[in-house]
């Protein structure tokens, strides 16, 4: 690596510090995935959220952070989001939970503009995101957030609320229930065109 790689790297390094532990941990797994496949019920992936929707919900957790935790945290979901315009370009399946769509977390134009940011997302090649109506109640993971990262190299890590005490798994079988899981859900939510119009159809709605 020359000096000008080198400096970039102690840069990258530097900032890097002063985000949360945990956030730099999820950072450097995504930034090696090469699939993600991810289900959220209650809010909107932070991987799709706009910079003021991250701030709206981050205001809502109790106790509350400080105004300059609050800020390294958005800084570090804005950082992470970098990982949907790599090239290559890893592919990417998000399932979002109805009511996550609906909540006005910020106020109606905060909602608006997240919901423009999903259309815009959906629009990449390597994106596809589903909506799962809150009519179907029949899916196996009804209770929390699932998430799935599959690497170059064949393995995964995976992890699921409600399951496995809520901590990351990476052996074959609890991946194996986990996929099963996501695969039924993917099954069940509406097909990414079906989302599109449901996303448009909520946006005019707003």
């Amino acid at each position: 690596m020359g000096a000008g790689g080198l400096i970039s790297a102690m840069k990258r390094d530097v900032e890097e510090v002063r985000y949360p532990k945990k956030v730099r941990d999820l950072a450097k797994l995504e930034a090696r995935a090469v699939e993600f496949c991810m289900y959220t019920n209650f809010d909107i992936h932070g991987l799709l959220q706009t910079e003021e929707f991250s701030r709206a919900i981050l205001r809502t957790w109790r106790p509350a952070y400080g105004q300059e935790e609050l800020e390294r945290f958005v800084a570090a979901r804005a950082a992470r989001r970098s990982v949907l315009e790599k090239t290559p370009a890893p592919e990417f399946s998000f399932v979002q939970e109805e009511v996550s769509l609906r909540r006005p977390v910020g106020g109606r134009m905060v909602l608006r503009r997240q919901l423009e940011r999903l259309l815009e997302v959906g629009e990449l090649p390597n994106v596809e995101i589903q909506v799962m109506p809150t009519e179907r109640a029949d899916h196996p993971v009804t209770g929390g957030r699932l998430t799935l990262l599959k690497f170059g190299d064949g393995t995964a890590v995976g992890r699921m609320d409600e399951d496995f005490g809520g901590r990351p798994v990476s052996d074959l079988k609890r991946l194996r229930l986990l996929e099963l899981r996501y695969g039924i859900i993917r099954s069940k939510a509406l097909t990414p065109a079906e989302s599109r119009d449901f996303i448009e159809q909520l946006l005019g709605e707003t």
